[in-house]
């Protein structure tokens, strides 16, 4: 007997749970693309594709090599910012922006843009454009002209650091900016304007932006004007999504949004969103992407129902069918990897440095990946991690590693990572007489401890690690046989792997930001730089 399945008629929000902040959303065709933010993790703005808005698949992403992207060095939360998307003259072009860094009231923001005729690529070598400012944009004219835009910075003090937004026009012939800079927006009174898009409807441009810092005020405003320089008049009725104010809303920080339209012609605003733990707290997981349905009214402004994120929308018109079934690799399902491909599937990033033959290494020895073992936590050039995105407050990561210390400087393991200043560590390590041992390292704020009575003799060199989180709740288990596994005892704070924990100011400026979310991941450290590596059998997320 067949059972008929039932039709698809909603898209549940977050569509990319866990770290995807800054959508830029595009259609080509059929075929819908989101671009996100990746800051300083590769590969480099990371793509997910759809077909209906509702499933979305990750394609991995675009910046897979030091010829497009250079992390050497970058500090947390700064490297790529808020990509953007589209397609014109039969190319895709991808703008994005590498931040050096948010200290002082400076941001180094330079924009680069690449080329491809797929999204498979290739992607042309970077062409350098302005350093004025972040969130940059392109907007493609019906006159065949081009535009780039982007936030204004000002570096110098007691000035407004979002000081509007500048456009300028972009020769895609000769692959430069030409002419004047115009600043055509500079802001409501929420301030911290950036993000900027430009759609042209009916007659009038569109400036999409967002505004309010992307925090629990934040929130999406539009302008519009009949010239593409200005005047902007902004909607009367004010912001089109926020929901600051509104702490009973289960999506917080809504803003940052880019709109698409579908072949039907219905329109959806993809835009940031993150889930606070507890009304105004701390969002493990990041920031988020989701979407919403947008109408068009006789004013002819366009709106999100009630102006605030719902969880739950309707699909676009003609979405019958159920999605495929979750592949191994999608956000949000089972991932259950014996590392049997020759690349790394798309559900894992590494850090600051491109997944290169030299230290992930899945060729030697068929059905596992081998990490040479890299610097210390704290270095910011050659870490050894390789990691994926928490994507649900309920999760498990095992995974099985192989691993021979030689000493106390090589260390192999499992970890929940923030940043460089906030993390867990079970790992296998050498004790000072060279037996192996089982410890877990706790980060906290930069400041590392040893957590005090889990120090575990160990006589096999193959043990199952186990990372758990419920919540704000992180345990840890092992295993030296299959299926008997053995709690370490004590729960940890997951709440210090989120964007609000790393913040910290002095006075006037943030010293650090959190704009990632959490990870967990394989890590293999040689301080030494000894030859040491691990080998890793199997890793396994799962959700719920």
């Amino acid at each position: 007997m067949t059972i008929a399945k039932a039709a698809v008629t909603t898209i549940r929000n977050p569509v990319l749970p866990g770290f995807h902040p800054d959508p830029s959303i595009l259609r080509v065709g059929a075929d819908y693309y989101i671009a996100t933010s990746t800051f300083e993790w590769y590969p480099g703005v990371r793509i997910h594709h759809s077909t209906d808005l509702v499933d979305w698949r990750p394609l991995g992403g675009v910046l897979t090599e030091r010829r497009l992207l250079d992390l050497t060095g970058t500090a947390d939360s700064c490297g790529v910012w808020a990509p953007n998307l589209t397609y014109a003259h039969g190319l895709f072009h991808l703008l994005y922006t590498d931040v050096a860094t948010f200290a002082g009231g400076y941001w180094d923001p330079q924009n680069y843009l690449v080329t491809a005729p797929s999204m498979a690529g290739p992607w042309s070598d970077p062409v350098v454009l302005h350093g004025r400012g972040f969130d940059a944009s392109l907007f493609h004219d019906e006159d065949g002209t081009t535009w780039m835009l982007s936030m204004r910075a000002d570096w110098r003090p007691g000035r407004n650091r979002f000081a509007g937004i500048s456009i300028q026009r972009y020769d895609h012939r000769t692959r430069r900016l030409v002419g004047p800079e115009h600043v055509i927006f500079e802001g409501t009174d929420a301030g911290l304007t950036e993000a900027p898009n430009i759609y042209r409807k009916d007659g009038w441009y569109y400036l999409v932006t967002a505004e309010g810092g992307t925090t629990l005020t934040h929130q999406v405003t539009v302008a519009r004007s009949r010239r593409l320089f200005g005047p902007y008049t902004v909607d009367p009725a004010g912001p089109t999504l926020t929901s600051a104010g509104r702490p009973d809303l289960a999506l917080q920080k809504a803003g940052h949004g880019s709109l698409v339209q579908t072949p039907d012609g219905e329109w959806y605003l993809a835009h940031l969103v993150a889930r606070p733990y507890a009304p105004s707290g701390r969002c493990v997981l990041g920031r988020e992407t989701a979407l919403q349905k947008v109408e068009w009214p006789a004013d002819g402004w366009p709106r999100v129902p009630d102006g605030i994120p719902a969880e739950e929308i309707p699909a676009p018109a003609g979405v019958t069918a159920p999605p495929p079934p979750a592949s191994p690799a999608s956000i949000g399902s089972l991932a259950d990897d014996h590392f049997d491909t020759p690349v790394l599937c798309p559900d894992w990033s590494t850090l600051r440095r491109p997944a290169t033959p030299d230290w992930v290494d899945l060729t030697s020895r068929p059905s596992y990946l081998r990490i040479q073992g890299g610097q210390s936590p704290m270095a910011r050039h050659r870490p050894s991690l390789v990691a994926r995105r928490v994507t649900d407050s309920r999760c498990t990561f095992e995974a099985t590693v192989e691993f021979v210390p030689r000493n106390f400087r090589q260390l192999a393991g499992i970890t929940a990572y923030y940043n460089s200043r906030n993390w867990y560590y079970l790992h296998m390590t050498a004790d000072d007489d060279g037996r192996p041992v089982l410890d877990v390292l706790c980060c906290d704020s930069g400041r590392v401890a040893a957590a005090p009575g889990l120090r575990i003799p160990l006589d096999v060199r193959r043990v199952g690690l186990r990372a758990r989180l419920d919540g704000p709740a992180l345990t840890f288990a092992y295993q030296t046989t299959p299926g008997s596994w053995h709690e370490l005892g004590r729960t940890f704070d997951a709440t210090t792997l989120s964007d609000e924990y790393a913040v910290t100011m002095v006075p006037g400026e943030p010293e650090a930001w959190g704009f990632t979310g959490a990870f967990v991941g394989l890590w293999v450290q040689d301080l030494g730089a000894e030859g040491g590596y691990a080998d890793f059998d199997r890793a396994v997320y799962t959700t719920g």
